[in-house]
């Protein structure tokens, strides 16, 4: 189980992976990075509750500020090495997004 990311510099059309609209990817964490969020309910409170490990989940940047503020939480907490890497990846994502207008972060699901 992994969890790839898309940055977007709009909606991707159909939800589909759009070349024209991607501006940047995230392949190498998938695993750490599904483990690192697996903690989330999916029913609790926050936009990271909300990311589908096994589905895929579209962030737009105001929904993005306020994963960023969770990611710093989880980093902060975080000791596992792989699992650290992920976050911080996921933070630098989330932060280009919540400062670009129009744009989506995709989170694909394994």
């Amino acid at each position: 189980m992994g969890i790839e990311l898309q940055l977007h510099s709009g909606r991707p059309p159909g939800g589909k992976s759009s070349r024209t609209t991607v501006l940047r990817r995230s392949h190498e964490h998938g695993e750490a990075l599904a483990r690192a969020l697996g903690p989330y309910d999916p029913t609790g409170p926050g936009k990271l509750a909300w990311v589908d490990p096994y589905g895929d989940t579209l962030f737009n940047e105001q929904e993005a500020e306020v994963a960023l503020r969770e990611v710093a939480v989880l980093l902060q907490e975080c000791a596992d090495g792989p699992q650290r890497a992920a976050l911080q990846d996921l933070a630098e994502l989330l932060a280009v997004c919540a400062a670009t207008p129009g744009s989506y972060l995709w989170f694909i699901g394994d």
